[in-house]
C-alpha cells in the first residue's frame, strides 16, 4: 500500500521546487554573468559571443562580460565551464569543435558535452567555400573532382590544425567524392593557411566565408563552391558543393550551453533573451553579411542536434583514421 504521509511529503517537495525554480527565475539575473568563450579574442567566435553578450547585457539589465579561455581546442574553456556553478551565472559560446568533433577525435576528453551541459540555443550556422588557388585549372567543383580523381594524390589542401572542422569537412568530401588529396596542416589558424593559399603553396582550402571575400574580390583567390545547401548572398556565384557530390553538407557552427542541471526557468529565460538578440536588426544584418545562417533552435533541437553532429563526425575520423592525443 501507499504511504500517504510519504505522498503528501513528495508533493510538497515538489511543489517547493518548482516555487523555488519560479523565484529564481524571476530573480535571475540578480548579478554579474561570465561568458566563457573557448578562442582567443578577435577571432569569429570571440566576436559573435561578444556581440550577443553587449545585447544580452542590455535586455537583461546585468552586465555580461567575456572570459577568453583559449588553447587545447577549447578543452580547457570547456572544462571550465562544465564545473561552474549551474545557476545560470556562467554561460558557454561552445562551437562544433568543443561540442562535437573533440569528442570524435580525442580518445579521452575530460568532459561530456551530452552530459555535462544543458543546450540553451544554436547561435549561427556557417557554411565553407571551397576555395582553390587561380592557378589551378578549374571553374567549378565538379571540375576540381574531376581533376583531383584524374591527379591521385599529387593537389593538397590546407587546413587550420588536425582535427579541426575544416580538416574533417575536406575529409568528408574526399571520401564522398572518392578524390585523394595530400592534408598540408597549419597550427597558425585560418590566417596563416590563407597566407598560404594565396602565396600558391597549396591548391585548396575549405575557409569561412568572412576569411576567403577580400580574397576572392581581389581575384586571389577562387571560390568554386559552398559546403551548405544552398548559395549565399555574400557571393551567389557559388553553387552548393551537393550539386557535383551529393549528399554533401558541412558546417561550422556556433552555440550557447549552460552548466547541467541549470534550472529549467533559467535555460527558458536565457533561450528567450539570445533568440531575441540575433533576430535584432543589426544582428541579423551584420550575421548574413558575413554569410552566417541565423541560429535560434529549441534547446531540445540543439541538443538533438549536437548528438547528430557527434554521430557524423565521429564516423569521417573513423574512415579518415584520425587520431589526436
Amino acid at each position: 500500500m501507499h504511504n500517504p504521509a510519504k505522498i503528501s511529503a513528495l508533493v510538497f517537495a515538489c511543489i517547493l521546487v518548482g516555487m523555488c525554480s519560479a523565484t529564481l527565475a524571476q530573480d535571475y539575473p540578480s548579478k554579474t554573468i561570465r561568458a566563457i568563450v573557448p578562442f582567443a579574442a578577435g577571432g569569429a567566435a570571440d566576436i559573435m559571443a561578444r556581440d550577443i553578450s553587449q545585447k544580452l547585457t542590455e535586455s537583461m539589465g546585468r552586465q555580461v562580460f567575456v572570459d577568453n579561455r583559449g588553447g587545447a581546442s577549447g578543452i580547457i574553456a570547456a572544462s571550465m565551464a562544465r564545473d561552474a556553478a549551474p545557476d545560470g551565472y556562467t554561460i558557454f559560446f561552445g562551437t562544433i569543435s568543443t561540442l562535437a568533433t573533440n569528442v570524435a577525435t580525442r580518445a579521452k576528453l575530460p568532459y561530456d558535452p551530452l552530459r555535462d551541459f544543458a543546450p540553451i540555443t544554436m547561435t549561427s550556422s556557417n557554411p565553407y567555400f571551397l576555395v582553390i588557388h587561380p592557378s589551378v585549372p578549374a571553374k567549378s567543383t565538379r571540375d576540381f573532382v574531376a581533376l583531383a580523381k584524374a591527379m591521385p594524390g599529387k593537389l593538397n589542401f590546407a587546413s587550420s590544425g588536425l582535427g579541426g572542422g575544416a580538416h574533417l569537412a575536406v575529409e568528408l568530401l574526399l571520401s564522398m567524392a572518392k578524390i585523394n588529396l595530400v592534408h598540408v596542416p597549419y597550427k597558425g589558424g585560418s590566417g596563416q593557411s590563407i597566407a598560404e593559399m594565396v602565396g600558391g603553396h597549396v591548391e585548396m582550402t575549405l575557409a569561412q566565408p568572412t576569411v576567403v571575400l577580400p580574397h576572392a574580390r581581389n581575384k586571389r583567390l577562387r571560390i568554386l563552391g559552398v559546403t551548405g545547401l544552398k548559395p549565399l548572398a555574400a557571393w551567389p556565384e557559388a553553387r552548393p558543393v551537393a550539386e557535383a557530390v551529393p549528399g554533401y553538407e558541412s558546417t561550422s557552427w556556433q552555440g550557447l550551453v549552460v552548466p547541467a542541471r541549470t534550472p529549467k526557468p533559467i535555460i527558458d529565460r536565457l533561450h528567450t533573451e539570445v533568440v531575441k538578440a540575433l533576430r535584432s536588426p543589426d544582428m541579423e544584418s551584420k550575421l548574413l553579411a558575413e554569410g552566417s545562417e541565423i541560429g535560434g533552435m529549441a534547446p531540445d533541437a540543439f541538443a538533438n542536434h549536437i548528438k547528430s553532429e557527434i554521430t557524423k563526425w565521429t564516423q569521417v575520423v573513423k574512415t579518415a583514421k584520425i587520431v589526436l592525443q
